[in-house]
């Protein structure tokens, strides 16, 4: 396994991918109301990538047909945009988007509630995130990868949801994908995984289930449902592992607004 460790160039080009994808979350968050179509979110989505100069990550990436994944529901990542589909009151919408800058990727998911959403799909979208942040606490130098993934998976497992296990995190780059897989669920006591250096740069994207862990794919071999039809969320940052705590590429003002780095 290569996992390719950064330089001093290459992290200040992700640094800048990471801040325009969080803008384009943020911004693309503020957007979605009932009434539109996931087609429209993808649209716009686009447009406010373009408008930064970057270009779509997702875009015909093996055949991806959109910039932006789409997933509402019981829908947990690669939903295909549509005009078909439309948005109500009460849905959550989970957005996966990435943006190339200056030939380097950065890759973030959040799940976004459209208007007043149940309790249930409150606390789901709150503990995603949650994990992610869990998962943090043990992305230090030093500490080996599937620590990461233990911590995210325990913390879910505990209010009895289901952590998807066969889709994962990566590193990220030059290149979308990059080694090493990041499970988001505890592994067996022989597997470590790799150990952490500084200027590994990751995207840790946790996929909580209200129900089953288990997962379908779609006729269209890309859109991804739970197997029972419960509600799924999904949370995504591209992380630079530092000498210190991991450096969150991709975390919106928001967020920093709101204490997020404080939380680990």
């Amino acid at each position: 396994m290569k996992v390719t460790i950064k330089s001093a160039e290459e992290i200040e080009k992700m640094r800048r991918a990471g801040e325009i994808l969080a803008a384009v979350h943020q911004n693309l968050a503020r957007e979605i109301k009932p009434g539109m179509s996931t087609l429209d979110i993808d649209r716009l989505g686009e447009e406010m990538i373009r408008g930064y100069g970057c270009i779509p990550s997702f875009k015909n990436y093996c055949g991806y047909p959109a910039s932006i994944c789409v997933s509402v529901n019981e829908e947990v990542v690669h939903g295909i945009p549509t005009d078909e589909r439309i948005i109500k009151e009460g849905d959550i919408v989970s957005l996966d988007a990435g943006v190339i800058y200056e030939g380097y990727h950065s890759d973030a998911a959040r799940t976004v509630a459209v208007g007043e959403v149940s309790e249930e799909a409150k606390l789901l979208i709150e503990r995603t995130r949650q994990s992610f942040i869990e998962g943090m606490k043990k992305a230090v130098a030093g500490n080996h990868l599937y620590d990461i993934s233990a911590a995210i998976g325990d913390y879910a497992n505990q209010f009895g949801y289901g952590v998807v296990e066969d889709l994962c995190g990566h590193g990220v780059g030059s290149h979308l994908h990059e080694e090493p897989e990041i499970p988001n669920f505890r592994q067996s006591r022989f597997r470590r995984g790799i150990k952490l250096k500084p200027g590994m740069t990751l995207a840790v994207e946790p996929m909580i289930n209200v129900g089953t862990k288990d997962v379908l794919w779609m006729d269209d071999e890309w859109t991804v449902v739970t197997e029972d039809k419960s509600l799924s969320a999904h949370y995504e940052n591209t992380i630079l592992i530092t000498d210190g705590k991991p450096e969150i590429l991709s975390l919106t003002e928001e967020e920093k607004k709101a204490g997020f780095l404080n939380l680990f």
